[in-house]
């Protein structure tokens, strides 16, 4: 969540979703610190949040387990997009690093 609503007066209803953006930048730090299965996870599980043409909006309710907010969202689409890239460039520097190691028995 971007805040708790409880403590802020937003002029608002109150409650919120989860912010979609935030949850695709937490998949880019579990992957930082070495935590990749939950990255992967948590990654196709907010994949699995789209609607039939593929787009999010703002927030997800997980009450109510649905779409909720500014919709369609470009941030969280940019959210998405950035998480992909890190997670493909990443899988890519490794497959290309361990092409580079050399082992000396085989020189």
């Amino acid at each position: 969540m971007r805040y708790v609503t409880s403590k802020t007066d937003d002029g608002l209803p109150g409650g919120e979703g989860k912010f979609l953006a935030c949850s695709f930048w937490l998949v880019s730090n579990l992957k930082l610190i070495g935590r990749e299965e939950d990255a992967l996870k948590l990654f196709e599980r907010l994949l699995s949040l789209t609607n039939d043409v593929g787009l999010l909006s703002e927030e997800y309710d997980t009450q109510r387990k649905r779409l909720v907010g500014n919709f369609p969202q470009a941030l969280s689409h940019i959210a998405l997009i950035g998480v992909a890239y890190h997670l493909t460039q990443s899988e890519k520097l490794q497959r290309h690093t361990a092409s580079l190691i050399v082992d000396p028995h085989e020189a």
